[in-house]
C-alpha cells in the first residue's frame, strides 16, 4: 500500500484539453515563423545601436567628457520637459475631441473628425515656420494688430513656448486616432450596465470608459513622446536645444563620436520611458468576453453643452489646421505675385513649368511612402501578435526595441546605414531598398502600436473556438483575427505613410541619385530663405497626404 501510495504521489494528473491545446500551440510552426520574422526586424533595428557603440567606443575620452558635461544634462532636462509637456497637453486635447466626435450628437462630427486628424500631415518644420512668420515680434499677427491696437511688438515665440505650441498642435492626432478607433469598437453595454447600477454619466465615463481606453491612450501617448524626442525641424526653427538639434549640429561639425554618445543617451532615455510604459499596462483585460452581436453606441445628447463643444472642436481645428494652411496660402500667393510675377506670357509659361516640375517629386514621395507603409504593416504583425498573444521576456524585448527605434533621429539612422552600406553592402548603398529599410526602422512603432491596441480588444476565446474545431493557427489568424484587427492595421499603415511623406534626413542621405521628393524640396527652399517658393511643394505635400487619411476616416465610418 505504501509503495502504491508513493506511486500515486509521483503520477502527474492528465492535462486538460485547454492545457493540451496551449502546449501544442506553443510549438506551432505559425508562431515559430512569427518569432523568426520579429527577430529579423529587431536585428535590422539593432544595426543602428551597433553603429553608435562602435563610434562611442572609438573615443573613450570624448564619450566620458560628453557624459559628464553640464551641457548634456541641461539638454536632457530640456528634452524631457518638452516631451512630457507635449504628451500631457496632447492627451488633454485628443481625449475630449475623440469622445465628442464619436460618442455624442455633435453636429457634423464626421466632418470634424476628418479635420481634426489632418494636422498629422504637417511636417514639424513647416508648422514651425508658419507660426514663426505669424508670431515673431514683427510678424504677420503684429502687422494685422497694429492698425487696430497700436501694438508695435509681440513677445518672442522662440524657445520652449513656441516648440510646445507647435508640437502639441501637430502631435495630438496620434492620440486622437487611436482613442477614437477604440471608442468606435467599444461595447455600449459596458457603460449601460454602469448606468443601470446608478452611476452618473460622468462616473460611468471615469470608471468604465476611461479604463477601457487605457491601451489606446498609452499607445498614442507613447507615440507622441517618442515623436517629440526625435523631432528636429520644430526645435531647430524655434531655437530650443534638445538632443536631436545638438546631435545634428555635432554631425555638421564632424564630431561623430560626440554625436554618437548623445544619441546613445537618447536611446537610454527611451528605454526608461518604455519600461515605465510597460509597468503601467497592468494585467487588465480589454477584450469583450460575452456573447452577442455588436451594435452602435447611442449618441450622448450634449444639450446645453453643444455650443461649448463646437467652440472647443472648432478652436482646435482652427489653430492646428486652418492657421497653418492660411499661412501657406499667403506665402504661395506672395510668391506667385513677387518671386514668380506673371507679367507676360513667357513668365506665365515659366510658372506653369515650375508647378509641373513638382510632379516627379510628388510621384517619388507617394511611391516611397506607400512602399514603406506596406513594409511596416507586414513587418509589424509578428511583433504585435507575439506581444499580445505570447507575452514574455522575448516578445517584450522585441516590442521595446521596436518602440526605441522611433526615438532615433533620422540622421543617425541614415548615417548608420551609410556606414554599413559602404562597408558591408555596397550593392545596396543609395538605393530605394536601403531608404525603405530606414523608413521601417524609424516608423514601425506606429504600426506596432495601432496593431497591438486592436489585438488587445480581440478576445482569445474566439481563437480557442477555432482551435477546438481543428483549425491550424495560420488559418485561424487569417479567418478570425486578421479581419477583426484590420482597422488597426490600416490605421497604423496610414500613420506610417503620412510620416514617410514628411521624413527628411533619411530621405536626403539615403535616396538614390536624382530621387527628389517634396520634403527635400521644401527643406531646400526654407534653408535658403525662399519661403514663398517652399509654399507650393508644401501645399502639394499636404494635399497628397490628406487624401489617404480622409479616405481612411470615411471608410472607418
Amino acid at each position: 500500500m505504501s509503495a502504491l501510495n508513493n506511486t500515486a504521489v509521483r503520477l502527474k494528473p492528465l492535462a486538460t484539453p485547454a492545457e493540451w491545446m496551449r502546449a501544442r500551440r506553443q510549438w506551432s510552426p505559425f508562431y515559430a515563423f512569427l518569432l523568426v520574422g520579429a527577430a529579423l526586424v529587431v536585428g535590422l533595428i539593432l544595426l543602428v545601436p551597433a553603429y553608435l557603440f562602435l563610434r562611442a567606443a572609438g573615443s573613450e575620452q570624448a564619450t566620458i567628457d560628453t557624459l559628464l558635461s553640464p551641457r548634456t544634462w541641461t539638454v536632457l532636462g530640456n528634452t524631457l520637459l518638452l516631451a512630457g509637456s507635449v504628451t500631457l497637453a496632447s492627451t488633454a486635447v485628443a481625449l475630449p475631441l475623440a469622445w465628442l466626435t464619436t460618442m455624442t450628437d455633435l453636429p457634423g462630427k464626421r466632418f470634424w473628425a476628418i479635420l481634426a486628424a489632418l494636422p498629422l500631415v504637417l511636417p514639424s518644420y513647416v508648422a514651425a515656420f508658419v507660426y514663426v512668420s505669424i508670431l515673431t515680434p514683427k510678424g504677420l499677427l503684429q502687422q494685422a494688430l497694429y492698425p487696430l491696437t497700436g501694438i508695435e511688438r509681440l513677445p518672442s515665440p522662440f524657445g520652449f513656448p513656441g516648440a510646445f505650441l507647435v508640437l502639441t498642435l501637430i502631435s495630438y492626432p496620434y492620440i486622437f486616432l487611436t482613442t477614437r478607433a477604440a471608442l468606435k469598437r467599444m461595447d455600449p453595454s459596458l457603460a449601460e450596465a454602469a448606468r443601470s447600477l446608478g452611476a452618473s454619466p460622468w462616473s460611468a465615463f471615469w470608471r468604465v470608459t476611461l479604463p477601457y481606453l487605457r491601451p489606446s491612450l498609452i499607445a498614442g501617448s507613447l507615440l507622441v513622446a517618442l515623436y517629440v524626442l526625435r523631432d528636429f525641424g520644430a526645435v531647430t526653427m524655434l531655437q530650443y536645444s534638445t538632443f536631436t538639434r545638438i546631435i545634428y549640429n555635432r554631425y555638421l561639425a564632424y564630431q561623430l563620436d560626440t554625436a554618437a554618445t548623445l544619441a546613445l543617451v537618447l536611446v537610454a532615455v527611451t528605454a526608461v520611458i518604455l519600461t515605465l510604459e510597460q509597468r503601467s499596462r497592468g494585467k487588465t483585460r480589454y477584450a469583450r468576453l460575452s456573447s452577442g452581436a455588436a451594435r452602435r453606441q447611442r449618441p450622448a445628447r450634449l444639450g446645453f453643452w453643444k455650443v461649448p463643444a463646437l467652440a472647443f472642436v472648432s478652436s482646435v481645428v482652427f489653430f492646428s489646421l486652418i492657421v497653418p494652411a492660411a499661412g501657406l496660402a499667403y506665402w504661395f500667393w506672395r510668391g506667385w505675385n513677387q518671386d514668380w510675377a506673371v507679367r507676360d506670357l513667357g513668365a506665365a509659361q515659366n510658372n506653369l513649368e515650375t508647378l509641373s516640375g513638382l510632379l516627379q517629386p510628388a510621384f517619388h514621395s507617394l511611391s516611397a511612402s506607400l512602399l514603406g507603409a506596406l513594409l511596416a504593416m507586414a513587418l509589424a504583425l509578428p511583433i504585435a501578435v507575439l506581444a499580445v498573444r505570447r507575452p514574455g521576456k522575448i516578445s517584450r524585448f522585441f516590442e521595446q526595441v521596436t518602440y526605441a527605434s522611433f526615438a532615433l533621429p533620422g540622421i543617425v539612422v541614415a548615417l548608420a546605414f551609410v556606414f554599413f552600406g559602404a562597408n558591408y553592402a555596397r550593392s545596396l548603398y543609395q538605393t530605394l531598398p536601403m531608404m525603405l529599410a530606414a523608413y521601417v526602422i524609424l516608423f514601425i512603432p506606429q504600426a506596432v502600436g495601432a496593431q497591438r491596441s486592436s489585438l488587445l480588444q480581440v478576445s482569445p476565446s474566439l481563437e480557442e473556438v477555432g482551435r477546438s474545431l481543428g483549425k491550424r493557427p495560420l488559418a485561424i489568424f487569417r479567418a478570425i483575427t486578421l479581419p477583426l484587427v484590420r482597422p488597426g492595421i490600416l490605421a497604423g499603415g496610414a500613420l506610417v505613410f503620412l510620416t514617410c511623406m514628411k521624413e527628411l534626413p533619411a530621405t536626403l542621405i539615403l535616396s538614390p541619385l536624382g530621387f527628389s521628393t517634396l520634403a527635400a524640396q521644401i527643406w531646400s527652399n526654407i534653408g535658403e530663405a525662399f519661403f514663398a517658393r517652399a509654399a507650393a511643394p508644401t501645399l502639394l505635400l499636404l494635399l497628397l497626404s490628406s487624401l489617404p487619411l480622409a479616405l481612411l476616416s470615411l471608410r472607418d465610418e
